[in-house]
């Protein structure tokens, strides 16, 4: 396997923070038949949490919100890095936003437990088409 690297859509949406809320969303999404490639909780102070949500199809979790009511907000672009792990896959991939001065915003990264790994970056808009460039994406 050799590094796949593209750009992906998110949104996200505000929750209040209680036992739940991403069990609704997350079901709902899948009567609909939304995929996702990724999935990201992120508490907002004491009372709400942010879901991020990386659909396969922007076009159909868009629809999906609409129908049901949800207010989601994007989207907005990320790069979705999937390769082989080994030590020091991350380390190269930030070596090379460093070498043309690209600064990470955020991230994250998960091994799936049978020898690969899966990396989001989120970076500034005005960064992202020379980090997509640099790093490949398609």
């Amino acid at each position: 396997m050799s590094a796949r690297v593209r750009t992906v859509e998110y949104f996200y949406i505000m929750v209040k923070d209680r036992p739940g809320e991403a069990y609704r969303l997350l079901s709902h999404l899948a009567t609909e038949q939304v995929n996702l490639l990724a999935f990201n909780a992120i508490p907002m102070g004491l009372e709400h949490t942010q879901l991020v949500l990386f659909p396969d199809s922007s076009d159909l979790l868009s629809k999906a919100a609409a129908g049901s009511g949800l207010t989601l907000t994007g989207p907005q672009r990320a790069l979705l890095v999937q390769d082989d792990d080994r030590l020091g896959a991350l380390a190269d991939i930030h070596l090379t936003l460093l070498e043309a001065n690209i600064n990470v915003y955020a991230s994250s990264g998960v091994t799936d437990g049978r020898g690969g790994y899966g990396y989001i970056l989120y970076l500034r808009p005005e960064d992202f088409r020379k980090a997509a460039h640099v790093l490949g994406a398609v």
